[in-house]
């Protein structure tokens, strides 16, 4: 009896994969949908510019390409170092903090880099409070002392270093508790003391995570806009900007994007081929409590300093002058324009989260109907936008909608008399259409996380039953998924409240996020106003690292907690 009901059971999984049905269909058009504004970018490549290319090669292609190499090479390996070393210390050391310091790591994700360089802006320029004590201090006049200058290279730099290093940490920390005990003690039987242990033994068997974690950076870099573009540091997410609208040439600017689109392609296929050369496996399923390094004396002040400092200039000091600003002065236009604009954001982010949690149940489940090569390989298109700049997002997305809206009002105008206006690219419409693709990434990693631990003999059992595959998604998966796609949601809805790229270039006529009114203000040196605005960013972005810092304390499989 139980071997006719486990063929039962295969026939009707074999057939659930067999036959054609409206999710495999789903999932190519989510796909299409999602590659659109790639598709688009690329096929400019060799239009004509009438001369704009060659005026932008001979004057600032080369700055654009020499800082946006720079830029990407000091963040890496500064996020490497810090979020390495955090992770170390926090999983294999005891020192005063520790416990503390395992999630305060994690807070500087609450901050957009675009505010936190507001912040130091106004702390560090020549006005700002701390130059002001250094003269008051010491009697010094302008040119009697030196002080770098924030709104540089290496300012830049700096600034997104602090904000990134957590996407390394968390996969470092990730990865280190993940590390089976054996192999942690057949280096400690050759001699290997704590930091020949960390060098020779944990960092290679980390390396997927860390290269994982420095590409996440590293796209994340190549997106950034608001911080470069208020440091003056040319790069080539504010030329598409610039050539964009300062000299309204589409066809250059998206020629630009196509340049910064190859940058993140080729971090793409070195990630996928540094991860292929080599592959560490663990020889054994038992987990026990990692072993911890009692520190004392300095070296425990040193720990203590080592993580301290990340969480200090990361996020306290810059969440401090924001505060600070904001009760001095703040927004000007507090009371109901504020709150329209922080409606605007809510709305947006709400509707965005609503839609790419929905797509991604789509495409996992359409995945799991299906589970072919062309599946898998359709809902990775789908899932690609995460490594796609915002600006290159924007411009694939309004070079089309607006060929339509000319389209059809010509159309109109023809036939009827009438002309109806930018009904895509004037709209909000838009705008969620480049959150979807820019974020369902992130949806589409929770939601298949989730779903990859149901098992099959539940879709087959529940078919046997008489459901439908809605009605086995609808009673059976989505209430075991609750908090999965509450989390996606989450992560989302922050991602985009700080969107600023996409934002900019795509948000209709007089329409403003809270993002936008923070970098509005902020580029007329109004710095205090802006403040009300990042802060309300800052509060916001704090949710996703307080449901991370809750998933780590049960991250390690065998953990007691």
């Amino acid at each position: 009896m139980f071997r006719s009901s486990y063929r039962g059971l295969s026939a009707a999984t074999s057939s659930l994969r067999r036959r054609a049905s409206p999710w495999s269909i789903a999932l190519i058009a989510v796909a299409f949908v999602v590659a659109l504004p790639v598709l688009v970018v690329f096929a400019h490549i060799a239009m004509p510019t009438d001369g704009v290319w060659q005026h932008l090669a001979s004057t600032v292609l080369g700055r654009y390409l020499n800082n946006t190499f720079w830029l990407v090479v000091i963040v890496g390996l500064g996020t490497l170092v810090i979020g390495t070393g955090t992770a170390w210390l926090v999983v294999m050391c005891r020192f005063p903090g520790k416990r503390l310091f395992e999630w305060g790591l994690l807070l500087p994700l609450a901050v957009p880099t675009y505010v936190i360089a507001y912040a130091y802006t106004d702390f560090l320029q020549f006005a700002g409070p701390l130059q002001s004590l250094l003269r008051e201090t010491f009697g010094w006049e302008y040119g009697d002392y030196y002080f770098p200058n924030v709104r540089s290279l290496g300012g830049a730099a700096t600034v997104i270093t602090l904000v990134l290093y957590p996407y390394v940490y968390l996969l470092a920390r990730a990865s280190f508790l993940e590390q089976s005990v054996c192999v942690l003690d057949v280096g400690r039987t050759l001699g290997r003391g704590p930091w020949r242990l960390f060098a020779s033994v944990a960092v290679p068997l980390a390396r997927p995570a860390l290269v994982g974690g420095v590409s996440l950076v590293l796209m994340e870099t190549l997106n950034e806009f608001g911080a470069v573009q208020f440091f003056g540091v040319d790069t080539f997410t504010t030329g598409i900007y610039r050539t964009w609208f300062g000299m309204g040439e589409q066809i250059a600017a998206a020629q630009l994007a196509a340049c910064l689109l190859t940058f993140v392609i080729v971090l793409v296929l070195l990630e996928r081929w540094s991860r292929g050369k080599r592959r560490y496996f663990h020889t054994t399923n038992r987990y026990q409590q990692l072993p911890e390094y009692a520190l004392h004396g300095w070296r425990a002040v040193a720990a203590t300093l080592a993580c301290l400092l990340p969480v200090l200039v990361g996020f306290l000091l810059p969440s401090g002058i924001l505060l600070n600003l904001a009760l001095q002065g703040g927004d000007s236009l507090w009371g109901s324009r504020f709150i329209g604009y922080a409606w605007n954001s809510l709305g947006l982010a709400t509707v965005a989260a609503l839609i790419a949690v929905g797509l991604a149940v789509v495409l996992s489940y359409g995945v799991r109907m299906h589970d072919t090569t062309f599946a898998r390989v359709a809902s990775r298109v789908a899932s690609m936008g995460y490594a796609i700049p915002g600006s290159v997002v924007a411009v694939g997305i309004l070079i089309p909608f607006t060929w339509l809206d000319n389209a059809l009002n010509t159309w109109l105008n023809n036939h009827y008399g009438y002309i109806i206006g930018l009904v895509f690219s004037g709209s909000a419409f838009i705008l969620l259409y480049a959150y979807v693709v820019r974020f369902l990434a992130v949806s589409f990693n929770a939601v298949e996380a989730s779903l990859g631990k149901v098992t099959p003999s539940m879709d087959a059992a529940s078919r046997t039953l008489g459901q439908t595959a809605g009605g086995t998604l609808r009673h059976i998966h989505t209430p075991m998924m609750r908090s999965s796609l509450l989390a996606a949601g989450i992560l989302v809805f922050v991602d985009v409240m700080k969107e600023l790229p996409a934002t900019i270039i795509l948000r209709p006529f007089n329409f403003d996020t809270l993002a936008v009114r923070a970098h509005n203000l902020a580029s007329d040196e109004r710095l205090a106003e802006a403040s009300t605005s990042s802060l309300a960013i800052v509060v916001v972005g704090i949710l996703p690292v307080i449901l991370l810092s809750m998933a780590m304390r049960r991250s390690r499989p065998g953990a007691n907690s």
